[in-house]
Order: C-alpha cells, then sequence, then structure tokens
C-alpha cells in the first residue's frame, strides 16, 4: 500500500466512529423524544377508553357542603348573603382550569355560610367527545350526584380526572361506578343511566346562549365557564370574587 493510500485508510477508519457517534445519538433522540411524549401523554391524558369501568381516579372536595337540585341547577349551601351562578360544562377544559383554581376556597366559604353556589350544567361541548355527548353524560352525572349526596367529591374528581376534548368520553358505567365508591345513594346509578337531566342540561345550555347578559365582553357570546356574582357577571380580572372568597 503507498504511503498515501494509508493516509487516507487511516482518515477514513477514524472517521467510521464519529459516524457511527452521530448515528447513535440521533436514534436515542427518536427514542427519547418518543419516551417523554408517551410520558406526557400518560400523565396529562384521559383515563385509557380500554380501561374498565372503575378506573376514574377519586379525588376528594377540601371542604364537604350539602347540595340539592332545585330546576335542573346544582344548589349549594342553604342561603347566604352573596350568589354566585357558575355556568360549566362537563368536557369544558376552563371550567377544569377554575376548578382547580378557586374550587377548594369556593367549597370552604360554602361550607361556612358566606356563599351560596347555583351550578348551571350545560352541553356546549356536546359535539367534542368520543362517542359525542360528553358533556350531557357528564353534567347528568353531577346533577345525579347532587341529589344522592356526593356531588363536591364527584365534581372535584371528574374535573381533576376530566377526558380530554376531542378525546375518548368516559362512559356511563365508569360514572355509576365512580359514584357508587363515593358513597351515592341508592337513586345515583338509575338516574345516570337513564340520563334523568338530559333535558335540563340541554335547556339550561339554550336559556344560557341566546341571553344577552351572559355574553362575554371579550367573544361577545356565552362560553363556560361563566361567572355572575350577585347578579353580574365577572370578567377576567375581576377580584370580587377573591374578596368573598379568599385565596387559601
Amino acid at each position: 500500500m503507498s504511503e498515501r493510500a494509508g493516509v487516507e485508510e487511516r482518515r477514513r477508519r477514524s472517521r467510521a466512529p464519529m459516524i457511527v457517534g452521530i448515528v447513535v445519538v440521533a436514534v436515542l433522540a427518536v427514542v427519547i423524544g418518543g419516551v417523554v411524549l408517551t410520558q406526557h401523554t400518560a400523565a396529562t391524558g384521559a383515563a385509557d377508553p380500554s380501561t374498565p369501568a372503575g378506573s376514574i381516579p377519586i379525588s376528594r372536595a377540601g371542604t364537604p357542603f350539602a347540595t340539592t337540585v332545585d330546576s335542573g341547577v346544582v344548589v349549594a349551601g342553604r342561603s347566604a348573603s352573596h350568589t354566585l351562578d357558575v355556568w360549566e360544562d362537563a368536557l369544558c377544559p376552563a371550567c377544569q382550569s377554575f376548578e382547580a383554581r378557586g374550587g377548594a376556597r369556593i367549597a370552604k366559604v360554602v361550607a361556612e355560610g358566606k356563599l351560596r353556589v347555583r351550578y348551571h350544567l350545560v352541553n356546549l361541548l356536546e359535539q367534542r367527545s368520543e362517542p359525542e355527548g360528553y358533556s350531557t353524560l357528564g353534567g347528568n352525572a353531577m346533577l345525579c350526584g347532587a341529589e344522592n349526596g356526593i356531588f363536591p367529591d364527584l365534581h372535584v374528581s371528574l374535573y381533576t380526572a376530566q377526558p380530554d376534548e376531542g378525546g375518548t368520553a368516559y362512559t356511563a358505567d365508569q360514572l355509576v361506578d365512580l359514584g357508587t365508591r363515593l358513597g351515592a345513594g341508592p337513586g345515583y346509578a338509575d338516574c345516570v343511566r337513564s340520563g334523568k337531566y338530559a333535558p335540563v342540561i340541554a335547556a339550561n345550555f339554550a336559556a344560557a346562549a341566546k341571553d344577552p347578559a351572559l355574553r362575554h365582553q371579550q367573544t361577545g357570546s356565552f362560553g363556560t365557564p361563566t361567572l355572575v356574582l350577585d347578579g353580574k357577571m365577572l370578567e377576567a380580572g375581576d377580584a370580587r370574587l377573591d374578596v368573598i372568597a379568599p385565596p387559601l
């Protein structure tokens, strides 16, 4: 082998480990990226749709409080100096965020008798689950829970483990199982499976959507959550609710 050929051979051999190293790094990046993506989906997504009934995890309200159902509205607290009306959808991500930020402090002042809350369940996102209809199914379960003594814990549980918008929804069997584990009264299962409050939820949405008083300033339309405190809508940045229900 000539001296020049020998130099070229040594160069080729010295480049080989570098090329192999680059390929290995690239493969690791793909694998690690896939693992991270999978972990992120598992950590933030809804329950696996193939899991059996009973897979919805339980979350507990910070403070228990009594509820009743009045004309299709969940009423928390008897009489108080302030009343908060909340329009929400079981599939609404912003409703989940509101519950995560303010649910515990609202529960506390309701239990203390300082605030009365009226939850109006609506089906604004009815077509955005697979299969369609989880807004009604989840909202109906909450109303059924309110009349069977488990609304605070059921409400927190369904928002904490909320299905993804556009993703696979929980089934009636899963909702019945969750309520059973939370200690629901004997009428809860039949209430959920029969869709007892489905017409009420649709009527709540129809009424809210055409009510000029419930149109948000930024969008000019109704959306969820909508909050009305003592008859006046709360818009972003309004501190009135913080005064009545201070952050914990």
